[in-house]
């Protein structure tokens, strides 16, 4: 029997799903998925489909494909954040702590080729099999099975030696997450505890509120501002950031800025803030 209004219905959550993590969008993932909708009710009317949720993934999937290879077509590079409307990026960010997304998975899906994404997303995510992920790519079993493969190679591929060594610094990673736990509630006195009386925070003026100050001394001053901007800490996801850790502030799953948090002798000493350059490079720790 063809496609009803009650099949669209009962799968469109999973759709959304499916298509969030391809595009990196509620707006697009809701389109992709209208779309989908529109070419079942237009064209298998009288088509007898035995797996409706199937068939419907199967046709997102290729409206997610067509619009990332036509993103690369243009040259679009993945949207960061300060390029993005308020409005969607509150929805993204919804979404992201609603479904429980991987933030750090978003960003590194936008580094991967469209057929990479698209046969990681359905296999690796949501366990589509192989021979249904060729139809989408309009290849064959085996390659869909190399496309990915190669997205897997890419998302998990062990940072630099250098990199993983400083990640390994347990008694400087356990002061930076502590640090960043309690800016995260807004624990002022927490984070007094842990900053050094000298330390300094020094942020590029873009990242600021008009007039704020580029440089913060001090534990108290520190703390005290850093509690304006729980919102952004509370996007945080830790990548490596052009082969060095780093935490990556990424609300919606769009890179933003890039957070550094240096320590001595056990209390943070340094708080660096920089925004994300289109030409950087993320890979996980």
């Amino acid at each position: 029997m063809p496609i009803t209004v009650e099949d669209f219905e009962a799968a469109r959550p999973q759709l959304l799903s499916v298509a969030h993590r391809m595009l990196g969008s509620v707006h697009d993932a809701q389109d992709a998925v209208q779309t989908a909708w529109l070419r079942a009710a237009a064209g298998h009317r009288a088509e007898r489909i035995d797996n409706p949720a199937g068939w419907l993934t199967t046709v997102t999937a290729r409206v997610c494909l067509d619009e990332l290879r036509a993103r690369r077509r243009r040259g679009e590079a993945p949207l960061l954040a300060d390029a993005i409307p308020a409005e969607q990026l509150s929805a993204d960010e919804a979404v992201l702590r609603t479904e429980n997304v991987s933030r750090a998975l978003l960003v590194l899906l936008a580094q991967l080729t469209p057929p990479q994404r698209v046969a990681y997303v359905l296999h690796d995510l949501f366990a589509v099999p192989f021979d249904q992920i060729a139809q989408v790519l309009d290849g064959t079993v085996p390659s869909a099975k190399k496309h990915a493969s190669r997205a897997r190679q890419r998302l998990h591929s062990p940072a630099p030696v250098e990199a993983r060594r400083q990640a390994r610094q347990a008694p400087d990673r356990e002061i930076v997450e502590a640090f960043l736990a309690a800016a995260r509630t807004g624990d002022t006195r927490e984070m007094i505890r842990l900053l050094a009386p000298d330390s300094v925070r020094d942020a590029d003026a873009a990242l600021l509120p008009p007039g704020a100050r580029t440089v913060v001394t001090g534990a108290t001053a520190i703390a005290t501002e850093t509690v304006r901007f729980a919102d952004r800490i509370r996007a945080i996801c830790r990548l490596t950031v052009d082969g060095a850790p780093a935490h990556l502030i990424a609300p919606g799953g769009h890179p933003l800025a890039v957070l550094r948090i240096g320590t001595d002798r056990g209390q943070v000493t340094r708080i660096t803030l920089r925004p994300v350059r289109p030409t950087d490079v993320f890979a996980a720790v």
